[in-house]
């Protein structure tokens, strides 16, 4: 395999330019990432290759799905396809080096965890991290494509694990309900209680002057 160590600019816009770069190379990874909205937690990616002889029923983008048939479907994927992997950016990593960045960050460590090179990668969304094989991003793709799809799966699964242990460990946040997302209760308990270090101190609408919290209007 020849590496390439720039990104493709140029994303694939639908699923018969997405069906002929997945035709034309023999090992195709699809990624996507979860958490990138929300007020705490780090940003976590998954990266999928899919086995095209086993068939996975009911794939869709994870936003599309109950809590827990994305669960059913997170086992299925990691059972049945030819390699899967996490990757993540803390939420110090967030705040330092902004969130799309971190995104990025986070779907190159998913992409550098499979335990087999792959010639192609597809990422969903406009923007590509850096890779030393293939890249392309395909807008919607987590609407799309089956492996990027799955990828949006196994991502959300994984952080709203995450949520859920952290909610142990700061149990006035519920963040095991909203998953760290700024709903009207979690903006009420950090502003009762302060912010945590897992909280992204660069977001709006929280903002920090001499160790005080305040709203934006």
């Amino acid at each position: 395999m020849t590496a390439i160590s720039r990104s493709i600019r140029k994303a694939p816009r639908d699923q018969e330019q997405a069906s002929g770069i997945m035709q034309s190379v023999r090992v195709f990874a699809g990624v996507d990432e979860a958490g990138r909205g929300a007020l705490a937690g780090a940003v976590v990616a998954a990266a999928v290759v899919l086995d095209p002889s086993t068939a996975i029923a009911g794939l869709r983008d994870s936003k599309k799905l109950t809590a827990g048939r994305r669960e059913v479907l997170n086992q299925q994927i990691k059972e049945r396809a030819l390699y899967w992997s996490v990757g993540r950016a803390e939420v110090g990593e967030i705040d330092e080096i902004n969130i799309l960045q971190a995104s990025l960050l986070a779907m190159k460590r998913a992409v550098e965890a499979l335990t087999f090179p792959v010639e192609y990668v597809i990422v969903d969304g406009n923007r590509c991290p850096h890779l030393s094989c293939q890249v392309a991003c395909l807008i919607k793709g987590d609407s799309i494509l089956e492996a990027i799809m799955a990828a949006s799966i196994i991502a959300k699964v994984s952080r709203d694990q995450e949520m859920v242990e952290l909610d142990s460990r700061f149990p006035n946040y519920g963040l095991a309900k909203h998953k760290g997302y700024g709903t009207k209760a979690h903006l009420a308990a950090i502003n009762e209680f302060g912010a945590t270090d897992v909280h992204r101190k660069s977001f709006a609408p929280m903002k920090f002057r001499q160790g005080e919290l305040a709203f934006d209007e």
